[in-house]
């Protein structure tokens, strides 16, 4: 059974930096990233939806730009995911929401780094202003990306992660992590 791809690596005028698409995303953080139409679903709800079943496969054939950012972001769930997991007591939303945050912002390797851990599927961008540009827009859905995950870790209303979820802490897409 082959895993699950992107819907948007057929968007046309997708912006790119390096391989890798410039997707347009719903939110109201600050950042370069284009905003989309708020009646339909995004980067960010297809990562949310697409996770745990990805997170299952070991292979990942990559069939176009948006995929590539699918991977980073599903890379990115899990690291989340793991840093809950990891605290000494089960964090409340506002507490996961703070830690989720930070992680999210904190500085973090992007293709073309030598600290990335799959730049031998990326392409480095093609200058430094493409490289900040990337940082930031990747900032920027890595902080909605954690916002909406805590939305639904934390939406039965219980005070506690969805156990369902928390299940996938320890499963490593692709057998790799970002090292957040």
């Amino acid at each position: 059974m082959p895993a699950y791809h992107s819907a948007l690596n057929d968007v046309p005028d997708a912006r790119q930096a390096g391989n890798m698409s410039i997707l347009p995303i719903r939110t109201k953080i600050r950042g370069p990233a284009p905003l989309a139409d708020p009646e339909q679903g995004d980067i960010v709800d297809e990562t949310l939806d697409l996770f745990r079943a990805n997170s299952l496969f070991r292979n990942f054939e990559i069939k176009g730009p948006a995929d590539r950012l699918l991977i980073i972001l599903i890379l990115f769930i899990s690291d989340c995911l793991a840093k809950i997991g990891s605290a000494r007591t089960v964090p409340t939303q506002i507490e996961a929401s703070k830690m989720l945050n930070t992680l999210s912002v904190d500085s973090f390797a992007i293709p073309g780094d030598a600290g990335f851990p799959l730049n031998a599927h990326y392409a480095a961008p093609a200058s430094r202003a493409d490289a900040e540009y990337l940082r930031t827009y990747l900032t920027q859905v890595r902080q909605e990306l954690a916002a909406r995950l805590v939305e639904r870790l934390y939406a039965d209303g219980t005070g506690k992660p969805n156990k369902w979820w928390m299940a996938f802490q320890k499963r490593r897409f692709m057998n790799r992590s970002l090292g957040s």
